[in-house]
């Protein structure tokens, strides 16, 4: 989980593979509203959000006995709520970084329907992962490799 940037699909993809699980871009369960939206520059409202995040939920629900990995921002709690709905047994990993590097990333990608413009907003809704939630926060700035051994031990300490 995390704002646009902070790597999700890299962490993620690495992490599925390392643990030998499906991995789902949560940016293809977006209908295709969502996305023209986004590219438009207009931050998603919780209305848009709700049957993404449903979507997600299944797959991740899906996936519960065999173990998946989805990347999914999730930025705020509630969020994070309606895909436990779907997958009780979910684990976020919050990468977190900042926002200077997070524009820097942004700026660098070619090809991504997510503009630069709405960094703020989704930093603005970020809402960190609360004691009570399963899962840990990690800084992304650390190379892929280290935080996908991070979070495959942090996962393995909680689940023995």
């Amino acid at each position: 989980m995390g704002v646009s940037g902070c790597g999700k699909t890299t962490v993620g993809a690495l992490t599925a593979a390392r643990l030998d699980v499906p991995y789902a871009e949560g940016d293809d369960f977006h209908p295709i509203e969502n996305i023209e939206k986004m590219a438009a520059g207009i931050p998603l409202t919780d209305e848009d959000r709700w049957p993404w995040l449903d979507t997600v939920a299944d797959w991740l629900g899906g996936h519960q006995e065999s173990g998946g990995v989805a990347a999914c921002s999730a930025l705020r709690r509630s969020y994070r709520d309606r895909l436990r709905r779907g997958a009780p047994n979910a684990y976020f990993v919050h990468l977190a970084a900042t926002r200077s590097e997070l524009l820097r990333r942004m700026t660098g990608r070619l090809g991504h329907f997510m503009p630069t413009i709405l960094l703020d907003s989704q930093l603005e809704t970020l809402e960190p992962l609360e004691p009570d939630e399963a899962g840990v926060t990690l800084n992304a700035l650390a190379p892929p490799t280290v935080l996908v051994t991070e979070i495959v031990d942090a996962w393995r300490a909680t689940h023995r």
